[in-house]
């Protein structure tokens, strides 16, 4: 991770830094000295900190094009080249003071000269100190940006492997049923090819999208329901009940429903004299996906490309659980419906 300056804020600092120093010897200097001096004096003590402050930006900035921030030769030579900056700048200001105190002798002793060069260091150490704190607020900002990117991809990988062992188990099923289908009915066979190259081309179009609206999802599922369809005649019966206004302004994940009924069809054994119903509605804010049980005594073997993938997907996503109800005669699944501020889009 590379740590970048941020220039303005550090410039902003010191200025701060130089209008609250200016002030502190503005209060001190009132009490205390001759009042012909006291702007003179506090404008110098500003000057001062705002150039050793902007001296200090300017070094980093120029130090940090051969090295990194973080770096101990970035450290080193900052510090090699600010204090003697600082140094330079207070005593260039002790012909000024020795002007505006006219001259007088004792201006020019040793004491004064070491008091100039000791205020020196110490501003050049308030600054450095200052500007190491917004670095260290940069890389905080920057360390948990980069974290927060960090999971964001992790959770579209996982999203996509998940979603994408959806499509190979549908083909496995797919292809079988229109083998069949060719030998008993070609024309329900030239029928079931164009809903499954609308499923696939949908399926295709949401491989890298995270959500859709709650009308796109019932556009997919209703290509999967005609394959069905066609496959089981009567034995499948599917209601929707949700109001046309709901449909463009709720958001699911992408391929959320389609998997749901894939499940119930595998796990449900089904006639026309004794059907699968099932039926999709809105709830509050919770779209209810239910079915009879007419559960198959075989057992089926699982993929992970139906119900848990769906789970794994919306907690990933929304960080929300799914709703899953069993009373032994009704099998729902209900998921939270996102609303547009939710959506990430």
């Amino acid at each position: 991770m590379v740590l970048k300056l941020n220039v303005k804020r550090l410039n902003r600092l010191s200025w701060l830094l130089a209008a609250i120093i200016g002030l502190i010897f503005y209060v001190i200097y009132f009490n205390n000295g001759p009042r012909t001096s006291l702007y003179p004096y506090t404008l110098l003590s500003f000057l001062a900190i705002a150039l050793i402050g902007h001296v200090d930006v300017s070094v980093m900035v120029f130090l940090g094009r051969s090295f990194s921030i973080k770096s101990r030769l970035f450290t080193l030579y900052r510090v090699l080249v600010t204090y003697p900056v600082s140094i330079l700048v207070y005593l260039l200001l002790w012909p000024l003071c020795a002007y505006l105190a006219h001259y007088q002798k004792e201006i020019w002793s040793i004491n004064l000269f070491l008091a100039f060069v000791a205020s020196g260091i110490l501003m050049n150490s308030m600054v450095l100190i200052m500007h190491d704190s917004v670095l260290l607020y940069e890389h905080r900002l920057q360390a948990d940006l980069e974290v927060e990117k960090l999971r964001a991809s992790n959770a579209e990988a996982k999203n996509l492997l998940l979603k994408q062992q959806i499509q190979p188990h549908f083909l496995f099923n797919a292809l079988n049923t229109l083998k069949a289908l060719y030998h008993k009915n070609p024309l329900s066979a030239d029928d079931y090819i164009v809903h499954m190259a609308s499923f696939l081309r949908t399926a295709i179009s949401k491989q890298y999208t995270n959500l859709s609206t709650l009308n796109q999802e019932l556009e997919f599922l209703n290509s999967y329901l005609e394959m069905q369809r066609i496959r089981f005649g009567q034995a499948l019966q599917c209601t929707i009940e949700i109001d046309e206004h709901d449909k463009e302004h709720f958001f699911l994940p992408s391929l959320s429903l389609q998997p749901l009924l894939e499940n119930a069809l595998k796990h449900n054994n089904f006639t026309p004299s004794s059907p699968l119903i099932v039926h999709i509605k809105k709830v509050g804010d919770w779209l209810v996906i239910s079915n009879n049980l007419q559960k198959k005594w075989v057992n089926i073997s699982s993929t992970n490309s139906g119900l848990a993938n769906l789970a794994e997907r919306y907690q990933l996503y929304s960080g929300d659980e799914i709703l899953i109800k069993n009373d032994g005669g009704v099998f729902s699944v209900s998921i939270k419906l996102l609303k547009n501020e939710d959506s990430h889009n």
